[in-house]
Parts: structure tokens; C-alpha cells; sequence
């Protein structure tokens, strides 16, 4: 079966509405702030700096979540 004859029979859309808005949302805030375009000439550099905005955003989102250390790592301090 195609994925246009699946889409239109309604076998994606529920997984469609649960899942795209946490995608966007996620796509959103990586290219917030300026950060459309690559910085560096190369493929290295720019991975090395795609994996430390993702890693700034990741913790930044487990801060507002309550993130915590008191000894050990809580969630919801």
C-alpha cells in the first residue's frame, strides 16, 4: 500500500497528531536564535557543533523540568 492511499484511509493521521507538534516544537528551538545556517567550513566542526547545541538545548529543557543535584541526579526538585 502507497503512503498517500494509507494517509487518506487514516492509518498515519493519529500518529501524525500525537507526534508532529513535540517534532516542531524540537526543530524549533534548534534553529532559534540564529542558528539556521552552519557556522564552519567542514563536515566535522559542524557536527561537533550541532551535537553541542542539541546537548545546550537537551539540558536547558531537563532545567525547566526541575532538574536537580543533591548527591544524585532528581528530575522535579
Amino acid at each position: 500500500m502507497d503512503s498517500r492511499r494509507a494517509w487518506r484511509e487514516g492509518k498515519f493521521a493519529e500518529d501524525y497528531r500525537r507526534w508532529r507538534p513535540m517534532v516542531e516544537r524540537s526543530i524549533a528551538w534548534l534553529v532559534a536564535d540564529n542558528h539556521r545556517r552552519v557556522r564552519f567550513r567542514g563536515v566535522e566542526r559542524n557536527q561537533l557543533g550541532l551535537s553541542l547545541r542539541i546537548a545546550a538545548i537537551n539540558l536547558r529543557r531537563l532545567v525547566n523540568l526541575g532538574l536537580g543535584h543533591d548527591g544524585k541526579w532528581i528530575l522535579g526538585m
